[in-house]
C-alpha cells in the first residue's frame, strides 16, 4: 500500500463554494425536470456501446435555444448573487449571447472542445474558465436526461472509453457493499467495475494496481494503476446518512486529485501502457 503525503488538507473547497455548487446542482435538477421527454432521443446501439461509443454520440438532442439562453442568465444571476464582482466579469454576455453563439457553445461543449472556449475567452477578454463553465453547466440537464433514459441498460463500461453515456473520463467511485460502482459527475449515470481492476486500461494485475490513502481521511482512497498511470477516487459512502450526488462527491474529494496528480497519476490515464 502506498500512502499519500501527510499534512494534505482533507477539504480544499471552501464552504461558500460548496454552497454555490449545491445551488447550481439545484438549478440543473429543476431544468432537467422542465425538459419534455422529446428533448433527448437516445438510441441504445449495443454494438456501438460495446465498442466504447458514448450513448450521447448517437443521441438526438432537440435543444431549446431560447431556454438555453435563459439558463445562462439564471447561472449569471446565481454567480452574481454569490459574488458581486462577477457582475463585471459576466458583462460580456450582453454583447455576445445570441442564438447562434448558444448553438455553437452547445456543439463545442458536447465535443469537449476546450480549445474553442479558450479562444472565445481570449477574443472577448474574459477569464478563461467562464465561457466553458457556463456552456457546460447549461448543457448538463440534457446529458442527465440522456443518462436517465439509458441507465436501465448501463451496467458496465468499456475500459478506456470513459463514461458510457457522455464520454467524461472516469474518476470517482463509491463502494457499495464492497463493490466498486463508478459515478459520472457530469451526466450522473453509474456502472459497475471489478474492485481491483483499472477503470481506464482494464489492468487487473494486483502487483501493478495499488491504493493510496490520505491521513485523516478514513473513508476515501485513491486506486492507481502503474501500467497506464491512471487513478480513480473511491469513497466508502457508508458514513453518509444522506449520500451526496456524484457531482458533490467529486468536488468534496478534490484533495485526492491533488495527491494523485502530485504523485504522477492522471485522470483517464496517460494513454501509454508500461510493459
Amino acid at each position: 500500500m502506498k500512502r499519500g503525503a501527510t499534512g494534505v488538507k482533507t477539504s480544499v473547497v471552501s464552504k461558500d463554494y460548496q454552497k454555490l455548487h449545491k445551488e447550481i446542482i439545484g438549478l440543473q435538477e429543476n431544468w432537467k425536470k422542465s425538459l419534455n421527454d422529446q428533448a433527448v432521443e437516445i438510441k441504445l446501439d449495443k454494438a456501438a456501446m460495446s465498442a466504447g461509443v458514448p450513448v450521447a454520440a448517437l443521441a438526438v438532442f432537440n435543444f431549446d435555444i431560447p431556454l438555453f439562453l435563459q439558463w445562462i442568465e439564471e447561472i449569471k444571476g446565481l454567480l452574481v448573487n454569490n459574488n458581486d464582482r462577477m457582475e463585471e466579469k459576466l458583462a460580456f454576455l450582453a454583447n455576445v449571447m445570441d442564438e447562434s453563439t448558444a448553438q455553437r457553445w452547445i456543439d463545442e461543449a458536447l465535443a469537449f472542445n476546450h480549445i474553442y472556449f479558450q479562444g472565445f475567452a481570449e477574443e472577448h477578454e474574459v477569464e478563461e474558465w467562464i465561457p466553458h463553465f457556463l456552456a457546460e453547466t447549461a448543457l448538463r440537464p440534457y446529458l442527465q436526461l440522456a443518462a436517465e433514459k439509458a441507465q436501465p441498460e448501463i451496467h458496465t463500461a468499456v475500459h478506456g472509453a470513459g463514461c458510457p453515456v457522455c464520454g467524461e473520463p472516469a474518476r470517482v467511485a463509491q463502494l457499495e457493499e464492497g463493490k466498486k460502482e463508478l459515478y459520472c459527475p457530469r451526466c450522473l449515470v453509474h456502472w459497475n467495475d471489478k474492485r481491483l481492476t483499472c477503470s481506464h486500461c482494464g489492468n487487473d494485475d494486483h502487483e501493478t494496481m495499488r491504493v493510496m490513502t490520505v491521513e485523516g481521511d478514513a473513508a476515501s482512497q485513491i486506486q492507481v494503476c502503474e501500467k497506464c498511470h491512471g487513478y480513480i477516487k473511491i469513497v466508502d459512502t457508508k458514513q453518509f446518512i444522506n449520500k451526496p450526488s456524484a457531482s458533490m462527491l467529486d468536488l468534496n474529494t478534490l484533495h485526492l486529485d491533488f495527491v494523485a496528480q502530485e504523485n504522477g497519476y492522471h485522470t483517464g490515464g496517460s494513454g501509454k501502457l508500461d510493459n
